[in-house]
């Protein structure tokens, strides 16, 4: 029987771990657990948390050993650490860097103990590779298998340490400004540089692949043009939308040496490839049918590109991944504000981009002032009447439909709209009837993506402006849309129960603000209906980052 303590934490031999969030060591656990574990779910005060395989391997990507996390279970766990627990850990970070990838000449090798190996050629899933035992600790593979040959050991348990270098790339003169074009001094905060450097790794095979996660507001950009700026090759960069093809350039001018004419937009309207050249995933990925080639893939083969910057990260599609898979000698470099993916293809990204080799709590940032301090707030109200009937007799997908566009809400809406008058506001939602029914209720701008994005461009310049007090937008916002005046945002709809969205509507509000430097982030729900669980789920990734959500009653 294990010995009982008074710690926050319950685990289980399952790999669970339960934070007693009422505890005093509460946040300090939790803050300690989050380097290796991720949130499932927080009922009431108990939050449950899942140490994984990945979890384990992205941390032990950043340095932290088995002993480390073993030693924090301990301090903080109630009843001591399952065996099966510890044996687990112990095997799963131990499996982090027995496997190799070198490069001896123009071979390219995968290295590790002869055990191993033996275990590995065993395997019928690695039956389809090409490779040669060349030595009691190498196996010889195929250079063009080396991304795919990691997607499939990941999957299968065996994580590969990527050491067989990059190629040079294409060279370009760049250097970051010390004051940007309009005269304000620029430099680096201290995290960015740390990013940086921790990407770049003095330009060492151990450097060159991976994800940088940052909050919303913190400057991903910036970290990548830095990053960009230590390789100087071409590079290209791909992101979620047009509006953020056209900030990453205006960044790109104000913060570097280059001139307009070094750098491409690749989009659906306009077609340039440069030494720097930026697209969206969206025309990567485009194409006429199902049985038709991705012509825009081509992209990838353009130039000698020396780096790839994700924008991003999280969302890159299943067709980039594959494209991504066959260009393992250029470095690469992930950037987002959470590793959380819906698809369950966290491991793709590891395995293809590389592991995580940068992360900060958001409450770290927001300490120093560099976003704003954000109040988080779920406001309940009542079903109304005349939908009642038609909800519980309906199916759980059109439940959630029916609550999430409860007319209810409005009033709630125009209340906070009074309480924060004068204050920049985005009104975001899911559907486009809600939307487009708000925004004619209220007679402010609605943004989706039926508008030509000339039009949303206007709109988001009359907004940052202060023309526009109030926005009211479509998921087409949720993603590398600057607007760092936006200090409230009102949430009435979302995409099921999606973490990933959650942190990324509230990193539109999360850009540091004159004087108090604080942002409102409220969250309707209908009382009493589905929506309220699928708020739960939205709010994890929040809650993991040290976020707390108040009630209130609409």
């Amino acid at each position: 029987m294990l010995e009982s303590q008074d710690g926050p934490l319950i685990i289980q031999s399952d790999m669970t771990v339960l934070l007693d969030n009422m505890h005093p060591m509460s946040e300090e656990a939790r803050d300690q657990l989050g380097l290796f574990a991720e949130m499932l779910k927080r009922p009431g005060n108990w939050h449950t948390y899942r140490i994984t395989a990945l979890t384990l391997w992205n941390a032990a990507a950043g340095g932290m050993g088995a002993v480390d996390a073993i030693t924090i279970l301990t301090r903080y766990g109630r009843y001591g650490l399952p065996a099966f627990a510890e044996s687990s850990i112990r095997r799963l970070m131990d499996r982090y860097g027995k496997l190799r990838m070198e490069r001896c000449g123009e071979r390219l090798l995968l290295c590790g103990s002869s055990e191993l190996l033996d275990e590995l050629l065993e395997k019928k899933e690695l039956e389809a590779w090409r490779k040669t035992r060349t030595g009691s600790e190498e196996l010889e593979v195929c250079p063009e298998d080396r991304g795919m040959l990691k997607q499939e050991l990941t999957r299968l348990g065996y994580p590969v340490v990527d050491l067989a270098g990059y190629h040079a790339g294409e060279s370009l003169t760049i250097e970051l400004r010390s004051a940007t074009r309009q005269g304000k001094p620029f430099t680096l905060r201290e995290y960015q540089q740390q990013a940086v450097e921790r990407f770049y790794r003095e330009g060492t095979v151990q450097g060159g692949s991976g994800v940088i996660v940052l909050p919303c507001g913190a400057g991903k950009t910036i970290v990548g043009i830095a990053a960009l700026v230590q390789h100087r090759s071409a590079a290209l960069i791909l992101t979620s939308n047009a509006t953020s093809v056209k900030q990453w350039k205006e960044e790109l001018l104000d913060k570097t040496t280059l001139q307009s004419s070094d750098v491409g937009e690749y989009t659906g309207v306009t077609k340039q490839v440069r030494p720097i050249t930026i697209a969206t995933y969206q025309i990567l990925t485009h194409r006429k049918s199902k049985d038709e080639l991705f012509r825009h893939m081509k992209l990838f083969s353009e130039r000698d590109w020396g780096l790839i910057i994700y924008d991003e990260v999280h969302l890159l599609p299943a067709p980039i991944f594959r494209m991504t898979a066959e260009i393992q000698a250029t470095r690469r470099l992930g950037l987002t504000a959470t590793l959380v993916r819906e698809d369950g293809c966290a491991e793709d990204v590891f395995s293809l981009v590389g592991p995580k080799q940068y992360d900060l709590l958001w409450k770290s940032v927001e300490a120093k002032g560099h976003i704003a301090a954000v109040t988080c707030t779920e406001i309940r109200v009542p079903l109304d009447q005349g939908i009642t009937e038609l909800y519980h007799s309906a199916e759980n997908k059109s439940k959630l439909r029916l609550a999430a566009e409860n007319p209810g809400k409005l009033n709630v809406i125009k209340r906070l709209l009074s309480r924060h008058e004068g204050t920049p506001t985005l009104i975001i939602g899911q559907y486009l009837q809600q939307l487009h029914r708000i925004a004619e209720t209220l007679d402010v701008p609605v943004i989706t993506g039926e508008l030509p994005i000339q039009e949303r461009q206007q709109l988001y310049d009359r907004f940052r402006a202060g023309d526009v007090p109030v926005l009211a937008v479509s998921k087409v916002a949720n993603f590398a849309v600057d607007l760092p005046d936006a200090a409230v945002a009102i949430q009435v709809s979302g995409s099921y129960g999606s973490r990933q969205e959650e942190a990324q509507r509230i990193g539109r509000i999360l850009r540091p603000k004159q004087g108090r430097n604080e942002a409102w982030f409220y969250t309707i729900v209908s009382d009493g209906t589905n929506e309220t669980e699928y708020a739960l789920r939205r709010q994890l990734f929040m809650v993991e980052q040290g976020y707390h959500y108040e009630l209130e009653k609409g």
